[in-house]
């Protein structure tokens, strides 16, 4: 009798023990989930998550808190009407306008990146400056600000056969980024600007603009030299640049039979444009002299010739801030979207 005894009270002891400890797996399923736990170590502030870049390369994004803008006001101007359009829509409209889809798609992920930034460092509620141009939008649709086409819009433009390929492509660069802006020191980056083609350099923004701004330095801007409008040319008789320049600047006092003598370069970027420039009486800074003559860029050279005045230009546009023709370069090389951010745009994150 004794021995079965204690045989029931080992089972008894070797039951309770198996109730234990199925109790506490349970538990922990519940608590922490099934796999290997790394729910356990979880972030849990969405404003210090880091998410390593998905070709695990150094990049990190970084997530961050901010107001969720879904939509932008934007002027059309063609209709004079202010559209509310989704922003994610709206980036591919840019995208599509202001870069060729032919670019690396690395390139065009960049360009999305940089005008996300840019619309949302227009919105008010986030700390913009609304678009003067855009009648109480947030944005206007033309180079003012960034050049805006509707799917409709941009399809028609491009050849048939090619089209919905365009598109498509567009939509994978601004899909892939979404969400994605440009950040430096926890901040919204408010002046993203971008150009079309560089001499082979970017420029300072207080060589070009008023102020100095930290992330846009001057750097290199190698394999451009590709683009259509790398390099231009501007021919003007003596007379006639003589009638525009005194038509701008009444006080210039120029003559066609002395201006030879009357435009002098007085100093040059660090990137090689012209600074400053004495036309007449005057001086002005390059980007003026570029303005009125409508020329490429402020990259240039003025060559004198015996019956006209030819002037030489060096790349497209502005020169501040991303290359385009630089970007896809870059692309063309294997670096990512976010190398090539880094590196047009010194010191800025990727937040999103």
């Amino acid at each position: 009798m004794r021995r079965v005894i204690i045989t029931v009270h080992l089972k008894n002891v070797l039951l309770l023990i198996t109730a234990f400890t199925a109790f506490i797996v349970i538990t922990s399923v519940l608590i922490v989930g099934v796999g290997n736990n790394k729910g356990l170590n979880k972030v849990k502030n969405p404003a210090t998550e880091i998410k390593k870049y998905e070709n695990k390369n150094e990049d990190v994004i970084k997530y961050v808190s901010l107001p969720k803008i879904s939509k932008v006001k934007v002027f059309i101007s063609k209709q004079n009407i202010i559209r509310e359009i989704n922003l994610e829509e709206y980036v591919a409209g840019v995208v599509s306008a202001e870069m060729p889809a032919a670019f690396g798609l690395e390139a065009l992920k960049s360009q999305a990146v940089a005008v996300r930034t840019y619309a949302l460092a227009h919105v008010t509620e986030l700390g913009g400056i609304a678009c003067k141009n855009a009648n109480g939008a947030d944005l206007c649709d033309t180079v003012h600000c960034q050049v805006y086409m509707t799917k409709e819009e941009r399809i028609k433009l491009w050849d048939k056969s090619s089209a919905k390929k365009n598109w498509d492509k567009i939509e994978t660069a601004v899909k892939s980024t979404q969400g994605q802006v440009l950040t430096y020191n926890n901040s919204l980056v408010m002046e993203p600007y971008y150009f079309a083609t560089s001499s082979g350099k970017t420029e300072n923004s207080e060589e070009v603009f008023s102020n100095s701004i930290p992330y846009l330095r001057s750097v290199e801007s190698g394999g451009e030299e590709r683009a259509p409008n790398f390099k231009s040319s501007k021919v003007f008789g003596y007379k006639e640049l003589s009638r525009i320049i005194n038509n701008n600047y009444n006080n210039a006092k120029v003559t066609s039979a002395s201006i030879k003598k009357q435009i002098t370069i007085i100093d040059r970027t660090q990137a090689g444009s012209v600074k400053n420039i004495k036309v007449g009486s005057i001086t002005m800074t390059g980007s003026k002299f570029r303005t009125m003559l409508m020329l490429k860029s402020s990259n240039f050279d003025i060559v004198f010739n015996s019956s006209s005045v030819e002037i030489d230009c060096s790349g497209y546009g502005h020169g501040v801030g991303m290359s385009q023709w630089g970007a896809d370069a870059m692309a063309k090389e294997g670096k990512n979207y976010i190398q090539i951010l880094n590196h047009y745009y010194q010191g800025t994150g990727i937040s999103k």
